[in-house]
């Protein structure tokens, strides 16, 4: 029973960096991630992505859905949802299940949709 509780615990956490963090490293985590720093290093969670209009990632994403308003160089891999929003700059490449791009954002990369990209690619 105490298992239950603790993976319940898990999901329903949110880690934030906030803006005047600055991170070079890996982040690995069961949870949703919010970021509104600067992040050099690869961000692998179960959960979701979010990346505000001052966040900016230097490396890859993986994740389950990802939501990014902020800048992101390197590889985003989500297997469900990934949404650009229209403050997003984005160089690299993206492997998501499906895309949602609101107007203004800026992407420069490849892009490939589809459930045989949910899986992290190299």
């Amino acid at each position: 029973m105490a298992r239950n509780q603790d993976n319940e615990m898990y999901s329903n956490s949110i880690n934030i960096i906030g803006n005047t963090t600055n991170i070079v490293g890996d982040i690995i985590s069961e949870s949703d991630i919010r970021i509104d720093g600067n992040i050099k290093g690869t961000i692998q969670t179960k959960g979701r992505v979010v990346i505000g209009q001052s966040g900016i990632v230097i490396g890859n994403i993986i994740c389950q859905n990802a939501e990014i308003g902020g800048k992101v160089e390197g590889k985003i891999t989500t297997t469900e949802l990934l949404s650009l929003k229209g403050t997003s700059n984005i160089v690299g490449e993206i492997y998501t299940g499906k895309l949602a791009i609101e107007p203004n954002a800026i992407f420069s990369g490849t892009c490939k949709m589809g459930e045989y990209n949910s899986r992290n690619e190299d």
